[in-house]
């Protein structure tokens, strides 16, 4: 079970500023732009109520029940990826911070984003998720087995950004399957530049018990025509010898999944 709790505590209170601004053809003033600390680990739907509140009072009637959604430097913010994700594919290690994304309440653009009209579909893509994750880890024997209020914690403590709250279930999710050393499976997604991921089947383990490494899951997402170099979550790039099952234990977002985003050479 991941027991680095410094690591974890390092990396659950991981926080991005950002500035948010107006978009320009959507209002008629030059509207105060609004500056936010939020969490990594968390969806822009989720923390974007003030944001929403704030710019509402710039934009027409007509506008005012337009879905919200957001752009950095011309890129769609997809909600259902955690934030963290998103700013690691679109921005990148050399930032300069704050990082500045438009708001727009028009022109939706529905052939890049999926429509959030509440915070109940985040909570059903979060769920979805983690119950995929614990497919992949315990053959989803650990989650068919919490109550509802086990969910509930895990969500609430999600949305309310508590530590403790969230981490007194979830470290039943980081226990190994008994009698191994590690999980059936890596729940992993793999980024490419153009924020596109593959899901494969990753072991942490060879069959002769050998501990597999960030270098193997590499070699595993590359191609013939392009290879991994490296792979970077959480704004920090992953040295290639650590352990797959350390990482997985240690660097998963909330959803249990490890979410790299692959730089290719």
């Amino acid at each position: 079970m991941a027991n680095d709790r410094e690591i974890l505590r390092e990396i659950w209170e991981g926080k991005i500023p950002v500035q948010f601004q107006l978009a320009s053809d959507e209002t008629d003033v030059d509207p105060e732009q609004f500056f936010l600390l939020i969490p990594r680990l968390s969806y822009f739907p989720l923390v974007s109520d003030k944001v929403r509140k704030h710019f509402l009072r710039f934009v027409s009637n007509e506008l005012q029940d337009g879905e919200m959604w957001m752009d950095s430097n011309g890129t769609p913010l997809k909600w259902h990826y955690p934030i963290g994700v998103l700013f690691d594919l679109l921005v990148g290690g050399d930032a300069i911070l704050p990082w500045p994304i438009t708001v727009h309440f028009s022109k939706f653009p529905e052939d890049v984003l999926f429509r959030c009209p509440n915070k109940d579909i985040v909570e059903a893509h979060f769920m979805s998720g983690l119950k995929e994750a614990d497919v992949l880890k315990h053959r989803g024997q650990v989650v068919s087995a919490m109550q509802k209020k086990d969910h509930n914690q895990l969500w609430l403590g999600l949305v309310n950004d508590k530590f403790d709250q969230f981490w007194a279930v979830n470290r039943r999710l980081m226990e190994p399957i008994p009698d191994q050393d590690g999980f059936k499976h890596i729940p992993v997604r793999c980024y490419a530049e153009d924020g596109s991921y593959q899901q494969k089947l990753v072991a942490p383990s060879t069959e002769t018990g050998q501990k597999r490494t960030l270098q193997d899951l590499l070699e595993d997402f590359s191609t013939p025509v392009r290879k991994a170099v490296e792979a970077r979550t959480h704004g920090v790039t992953i040295p290639s010898t650590t352990p797959l099952q350390w990482l997985s234990e240690h660097l998963s977002y909330p959803d249990n999944f490890l979410h790299l985003c692959l730089i290719y050479g």
